[in-house]
């Protein structure tokens, strides 16, 4: 399908403010439309949070001039379905959009092709692929939850130049610097939920909030915690609002941390672990499309051996810690280098002395 230069313009316009929602829209898909005719942008709109209304209507909502005979150009498929709201394709249809330019169709079962359908069946044009990567990387956790029922899964770890995330003591403060912990922090917000392990708790005793000064809301903190051991006065269970216990099936519950108010999730276990598998599905029916995980390598290890993680943000310092700290991931002995996990590079930059990286997982499985 052949699209004009104005046509990818507009798009990546509608994806420009599909992003102002990164932070914002969970559990919903971040949105962008920008409406036109004649070449000549009429109007512009995003999806802001869920429950409110959904970058088409706020675009036809800001139109300065009529739009029948216009392009929508959506970075989604337009929802066809009662929701919160009503449905996107009813309203542009009522407006007389003659063309609808998307990135991207739906993957959720309620709209999924039906959105396109609705449009055509109405006589509107429907062209779809414009920019479509770009489109899949801004809503990748909605989509893996749509596709595979499991959220997106980005494991953050800091380390020295050696690869060790503490010293053989334990002490880990502070690895990165300021620039890379500011930056930290913007990961998490655009992030469903914080997920930690019992150890890292116990340990450090984190409080995993996000700390800037626009902060709005808090993803959820997610404990794996198999025997229920989190200490009730943890500083992770503050805002009982946004955390979570996740812990054995008929194990019983510590009467002090029930007590505390905080939701207890219980799980089946594998092999004296939370399954991790049945973790991810439980999420994914909870509408968590990101997760953002913060622990240590038994944790990280797991999640990295059972094909659960997509993406590794990895903060390197130039430094050098020497032998006996914990490394990043505990894979056990390998038998050959091809048995490694494989790794693609996404992007790489400078946050004061210390160095991100940014890499895709290659083969992971489910």
């Amino acid at each position: 399908m052949s699209f004009s230069a104005f046509d990818r313009a507009c798009m990546a316009e509608a994806l420009r403010l599909a992003a102002l929602g990164l932070n914002s829209t969970h559990p919903n898909p971040r949105v962008g439309c920008v409406i036109a005719r004649d070449e000549k942008v009429i109007a512009t709109g995003w999806h802001v949070a869920a429950g409110g209304p959904h970058a088409e209507i706020h675009a036809l909502q800001a139109a300065t001039s009529g739009v029948r005979g216009a392009t929508a150009y959506v970075t989604l498929e337009p929802c066809s379905h009662h929701g919160r709201t009503p449905p996107c394709c009813d309203a542009l249809i009522a407006a007389g959009i003659a063309r609808v330019v998307m990135a991207v169709e739906d993957p959720n079962a309620l709209v999924n092709g039906n959105g396109v359908r609705r449009l055509e069946s109405a006589g509107i044009v429907v062209e779809s692929g414009l920019m479509e990567r770009e489109a899949e990387e801004l809503n990748a956790g909605f989509m893996m939850r749509m596709r595979s029922k499991r959220p997106w899964i980005r494991v953050k770890l800091a380390s020295s130049l050696d690869g060790r995330t503490a010293l053989k003591n334990g002490q880990s403060k502070w690895i990165s610097g300021e620039e890379s912990r500011q930056d930290v922090q913007a990961w998490r917000a655009r992030s469903s939920a914080i997920l930690t392990g019992i150890g890292t708790v116990l340990a450090d005793d984190p409080e995993m909030t996000v700390r800037t000064k626009d902060a709005g809301r808090q993803p959820l903190r997610i404990i794996l915690d198999s025997r229920w051991r989190t200490p009730p006065g943890s500083r992770i269970l503050r805002d009982k609002s946004t955390a979570m216990v996740v812990g054995g099936v008929g194990i019983e519950i510590p009467k002090e941390l029930a007590a505390t108010g905080v939701r207890c999730l219980p799980v089946p276990l594998e092999k004296g672990r939370v399954d991790l598998g049945s973790l991810m599905t439980t999420l994914a029916s909870e509408g968590i499309n990101e997760v953002q995980v913060e622990a240590g390598a038994n944790l990280c290890g797991a999640l990295l051996k059972a094909g659960f993680v997509d993406e590794i943000l990895l903060y390197q310092a130039p430094l050098l810690l020497g032998e006996g700290g914990p490394g990043l991931f505990a894979l056990g002995t390998l038998e050959s280098v091809q048995d490694g996990t494989h790794l693609e590079l996404l992007e790489s930059c400078s946050f004061g002395s210390d160095m991100r990286l940014r890499f895709r997982v290659r083969n992971t499985p489910n």
